[in-house]
This record gives C-alpha cells, structure tokens and sequence, in this order.
C-alpha cells in the first residue's frame, strides 16, 4: 500500500508559502549584500528531502547570493518575471521570463543581479546532496553542508565565522 503524506497539502499556491524567516545563511558582513532577497521555500512546503524548490523575488539593486560554485550540487534557475543578470566567470547574460539556466556541481560560479527597476521573480531549483560545500571565489569565505542540513560558514583559512 502506498505511505500517504497527510502532513504536507497536496498543492499550494506558491505566493501563499510564507517567506523564509531568516533572508540570508550568511555571515555578517555578507548577509547585507543579499539585502532585497525573499525565498519560499516551496519544496519544504511538501516535505520534500532529495532537491529543494525555492520561489525567489529580487527587488531592484538586489542580488541572488554571493557569487558561487557547490561541490557536489547541481543548480537550475527558470525565469518567471523580470529581468536579472546572470553574472558568471565567463562573463555577463540578461534573462528573461522563460529563460533558464543550469549550473553542474564544481561548474563556474555564479549568480544572478537585478540591475532593473522591477522585480525579478524565478524558480531555483537544487538537490541536498550530502557533504555539498560552497566556493566564493571572490570572498573570504567557504560553506559546508553540515549533517543536520544546514549550512556552517569558515574562512578560507578555516575558522569559523
């Protein structure tokens, strides 16, 4: 017989789930630099533990995360309203709604900009492969995947923030 889930709706609407209680994982004085980031966290809304889904609005000015790679997590982003900038190693993409892109685990870095003066509105998509870790090439700064799931924040020396 198949387990049903009746702690978790079947559907939602995605505007509905309530933005995360905290706006930002990072250490000061990273945090501030992803100031006008809001994150639903849909796929906890199901329950789901293999890939996390997170609707994110980035206001004007506001930027995704701090520039990135993961070691072990494969990425995806798909673009529903706006116009953010995808800012890579490689160099500099404007998105559209429609658009999307991917990001292979231990791929270039990444992360997206609204240079715009609306929001920009996107699904991003990842999976929760254990022992993941963060890379911020332009950053004083390493993240690690902790056993509990969530994420510890070093130096690049290694001490702790």
């Amino acid at each position: 017989m198949d387990k049903v889930n009746k702690a978790h709706p079947p559907a939602v609407l995605a505007l509905a789930v309530a933005p995360r209680d905290r706006p930002s994982n990072y250490p000061e004085p990273f945090a501030t630099r992803v100031a006008g980031r809001e994150k639903r966290a849909l796929g906890d809304a199901f329950g789901l533990v293999n890939f996390g889904v997170n609707l994110t609005r980035l206001a004007p000015g506001a930027q995704s995360a701090l520039m990135h790679r993961h070691s072990r997590q494969d990425e995806f982003v798909y673009i529903l309203d706006g116009r953010p900038t995808l800012v890579t190693e490689a160099g500099e993409t404007e998105l559209g709604p429609g658009m999307c892109a991917g990001f292979p685990a231990n791929g270039v870095a990444h992360h997206l900009v609204n240079r715009t003066d609306t929001d920009a509105l996107y699904l991003e998509i990842g999976d929760r492969t254990a022992g993941d870790s963060g890379e911020y090439p332009a950053d004083d700064l390493e993240a690690r995947l902790a056993p509990d799931g969530g994420w510890r924040f070093f130096h690049k020396d290694g001490r702790p923030y």
